[in-house]
């Protein structure tokens, strides 16, 4: 099998090649851009499976599509939240959220496999996707959670949660009065539910507040550390895969 990496970002592309490698799948062949992509594509046998960012460092990646006739499957991977990816599983397009996991990596691998030999057509709704993309759909996000104290219900609103955070199998909020309190959902839930203008997922764990980010310090590994107003904690780190969207996020 002939896979390639198309990412902007050489160490996530590195990583994803890693991650492929102890599944038995090489991808030798890796790719940073749209120029750079559809020059290889108009040189090469095209592969029969490419992994490829959504966000390149010249475009959307949409734009190979347009330029090129590719025929093979394709597994976006992608740090955009769940509103937009309704149109991938509009066009029945595979997809795996940001920073990557290992176990999604090889359900993704599992399910291209299991279609074979079946032969895959690559159709998208540009117009629909862009759209999506660049201007998303108004919808309304949740203002206020309900949380449960003793035998009581507590109403909290949005404005005053600093951070979202998993632990022990457990999704807390955590208020800007240093409370935090257990929520009956998951923090997967919760992308599709907080305005991401206000709210972004660092990693697997966290989602944090604009407003009380108090300072940012720079980590290993090219990461960042986030100081929030009142939570203390050092796992309040940007996942090296999701810097770059870190920093485009604060100066939207």
């Amino acid at each position: 099998m002939k896979v390639i990496i198309i990412e902007d970002e050489k160490p996530s592309a590195r990583r994803l090649q890693r991650m492929l490698s102890n599944q038995n799948i090489e991808a030798n062949i890796m790719l940073h851009s749209v120029e750079e992509s559809i020059n290889w594509f108009q040189n090469n046998e095209h592969p029969d499976l490419i992994f490829l960012d959504i966000q390149l460092s010249d475009g959307l990646s949409f734009e190979i599509f347009e330029a090129i006739d590719i025929e093979s499957a394709v597994i976006f991977t992608t740090a955009y939240d769940e509103y937009a990816l309704q149109a991938f599983k509009l066009n029945s397009i595979d997809y795996l959220l940001k920073p990557i996991d290992e176990e999604d990596l090889a359900k993704a691998v599992k399910k291209y496999q299991n279609r074979l030999p079946e032969k895959q057509s690559v159709t998208l709704d540009f117009n629909e996707i862009k759209k999506l993309l660049v201007n998303p759909i108004d919808r309304e996000y949740k203002k206020r959670f309900s949380v449960k104290v003793g035998q009581h219900l507590k109403l909290i609103n949005i404005e005053d949660i600093e951070c979202f955070y998993s632990e022990n199998k457990g999704t807390y909020l955590y208020t800007r009065e240093g409370r935090n309190y257990l929520l009956d959902t998951t923090l997967e839930l919760l992308e599709n539910e907080l305005e991401p203008k206000t709210f972004f997922r660092i990693n697997r764990k966290f989602f944090v507040n604009i407003v009380a980010i108090k300072d940012m310090v720079s980590y290993t590994n090219s990461r960042l550390q986030i100081k929030l107003n009142t939570f203390n904690d050092d796992e309040v780190v940007v996942a090296r895969e999701r810097v770059k969207d870190f920093k485009m996020w604060l100066e939207a």
